[in-house]
């Protein structure tokens, strides 16, 4: 587009306007690097991340048994109904729908600190390793991840929020049963892998026999990108949707961490690698890390929430506004 620009009055020659029209073209060349500078500052690497290394990885989870064993545990019968639920469940129509709906946030008005209060009510039926609130266990994913990585406070911040979505299961969030809020995530719209958990209930999911969604890449395309595909319903992605939605200043990495910190097959075991583009390998580096204190942190030691209370109610106040819509 070409923009016609009249000499100002007061500008005494042609000489003097063009002048300023190069100084404006300038200034606006520099404006713009070092916007795409910032930009660039603004995604971290996780090539140059150091640790201090002062979280220890525990050998047992909190019941004495080895983290994320589905075969062996004191809750393993209810853990297994609730894979079968989701799995059964979890239709590609189904999600489209249901991630329609929640796309309004016309749910609640609140801030972060706010949400995770609410956690207290919730504990995760999906998970092997602990029954506890779930606001001790973002507190004791953050405070892991701060103590090895004390510069990082997007991170911080990450881990503490990452499963604030698990709300969906109170009743002002719409009580969702908890194989649509919790548990690993995989993508719908494509054959089921099987590396997810207890896959054999997949066989019961109206588009296991689709031929329109069981083939490989179902109606995706190799190297199409995470963000193109439609994933089990969940905490994650809604929490993503509220932070992305509600203007949040935290880096890329942060709210890739937030939408498929769940997506297990894939960063544990490489399942649907064939989709991700280069961008998402870069931010899968940062899910790895994540993932150690996601996993491990779990314990039925609490954390005294009034004590890191301060410290989190500042990083929320440096990356997100005052109120969001959920």
């Amino acid at each position: 587009m070409i923009v016609s620009v009249e000499k100002p009055n007061g500008i005494s020659s042609d000489f003097d306007f063009h002048s300023m029209m190069i100084n404006c073209s300038n200034a606006l060349i520099w404006f713009s690097a070092t916007q795409a500078k910032s930009a660039e500052q603004a995604q971290p690497d996780a090539n140059k991340l150091v640790s201090s290394d002062q979280f220890t990885v525990p050998q047992n989870n909190a019941f004495g048994n080895t983290f994320r064993d589905y075969e062996v545990g004191a809750r393993t019968d209810k853990v297994e109904q609730h894979y079968k639920a989701s799995h059964i469940n979890q239709t590609y129509d189904f999600v489209k729908k249901i991630r329609e709906e929640y796309k309004k946030l016309n749910k609640a008005e609140m801030g972060i600190w706010e949400c995770c209060e609410l956690l207290n009510e919730v504990v995760d039926d999906s998970d092997p390793d602990l029954d506890e609130p779930q606001i001790q266990h973002l507190l004791q994913s953050a405070e892991a991840i701060r103590k090895d990585y004390p510069n990082e406070d997007w991170l911080h911040l990450t881990a503490l929020i990452h499963d604030l979505g698990k709300i969906l299961v109170l009743p002002k969030f719409g009580e969702l049963p908890q194989w649509a809020v919790v548990g690993d995530t995989f993508p719908v719209g494509c054959a089921f892998d099987e590396f997810n958990v207890h896959y054999k209930y997949f066989r019961e999911n109206p588009d296991f026999k689709n031929p329109k969604y069981n083939t490989n890449n179902g109606v995706y395309s190799e190297g199409c990108g995470l963000d193109n595909l439609l994933m089990s319903w969940g905490h994650d992605d809604y929490m993503y949707m509220v932070a992305k939605e509600n203007g949040t200043t935290l880096p890329q990495a942060g709210l890739f961490i937030i939408r498929y910190h769940s997506f297990y097959p894939l960063h544990k075991h490489g399942a649907y690698a064939q989709f991700m583009n280069e961008e998402d390998k870069k931010n899968m580096k940062w899910l790895h890390v994540f993932n150690k204190y996601d996993l491990y942190s779990k314990s039925k030691a609490h954390v005294d929430v009034e004590k890191v209370k301060p410290y989190y109610e500042s990083l929320i106040a440096k990356y997100f506004p005052a109120k969001l819509k959920w």
